[in-house]
């Protein structure tokens, strides 16, 4: 998948993708945030004996579907959508370039551990990518959107498809130089749609001088995507950002309102059918 996307293979032309326009990871981008509950997030995962990133992925793709859904339908009479009546085109193909840190052993290590002769420790990190694809659909069960998701991350870490991008990319740079390795990696980010993160913060309250940090809401500038979803725990909140080309999404509070919106509704039904 990864060396097809690199060739050839680009995703759906929809009202979220760039038009793999050239220069299109420098333009000016609009950052926006919202911050939900944590314990929603886990009270999810607990009634669906998952993850708290099967979660998330399954929120942002009802989110996802109910913003397209709003967009292909902008030109007609809104009567409600279901699973067998919407907007949605049929066959869409749009994944997330997912970038994760692959190292062996992750985590902050003390400078005297990393420095000692023959420690395992490792210096910085190691950039992998696995290509998500989303299946943009609505469906009348809200759980869908989590079992969905979850059959789809499971495939792919049996790929080790992280592992192998790492490790091609890493070949190319030597064998070719930084250029080289750049442009194939550009190239495979510019025939997807989206670029997502979900980065687990710390679990206890952290500040400067005397003054606690009320949130974490990262992001990134200069990726070719319309649309960046950044996902940042932090103790008991859950924090959401979205970096996104206002020329491609120009109401990036509206996604914001469907990604709350679809955790409340999956929250409600896991909650609806006794899971917890």
């Amino acid at each position: 998948m990864f060396l097809a996307t690199t060739l050839f293979l680009k995703d759906t032309m929809t009202p979220l993708s760039n038009g793999w326009k050239k220069g299109g990871g420098h333009v000016p981008r609009r950052f926006v945030y919202r911050t939900v509950s944590l314990d929603d997030i886990k009270l999810i995962k607990n009634g669906m004996k998952t993850t708290i990133n099967d979660v998330v992925m399954g929120v942002s793709l009802a989110g996802l579907s109910r913003y397209l859904n709003r967009r292909y339908g902008e030109t007609k009479e809104d009567k409600g959508a279901t699973q067998k009546k919407n907007n949605l085109p049929k066959n869409i193909r749009l994944r997330a370039t997912v970038i994760m840190n692959i190292r062996p052993s992750p985590g902050i290590h003390a400078l005297a551990e990393m420095m000692e002769k023959g420690s395992k420790a490792k210096w910085g990190n190691w950039i992998g990518s696995m290509l998500l694809p989303f299946a943009i659909a609505l469906y009348d069960d809200p759980l869908d959107y989590v079992r969905q998701t979850k059959a789809t991350i499971d495939r792919k870490k049996h790929s080790h498809e992280a592992i192998i991008s790492y490790f091609i990319i890493k070949t190319v740079l030597k064998l070719f130089g930084a250029k080289v390795a750049a442009f194939l990696y550009h190239r495979v980010m510019n025939h997807t749609t989206i670029c997502f993160s979900n980065v687990v913060g710390p679990m206890e309250e952290i500040g400067f001088y005397g003054h606690p940090m009320a949130f974490l809401a990262p992001s990134v500038y200069g990726q070719p995507h319309g649309l960046m979803i950044h996902f940042q725990s932090y103790i008991n909140k859950m924090t959401f950002v979205l970096s996104v080309d206002e020329e491609i999404i120009p109401d990036p509070n509206r996604l914001c309102d469907d990604l709350e919106e679809s955790l409340k509704f999956i929250k409600d039904a896991v909650i609806a059918r006794g899971l917890v």
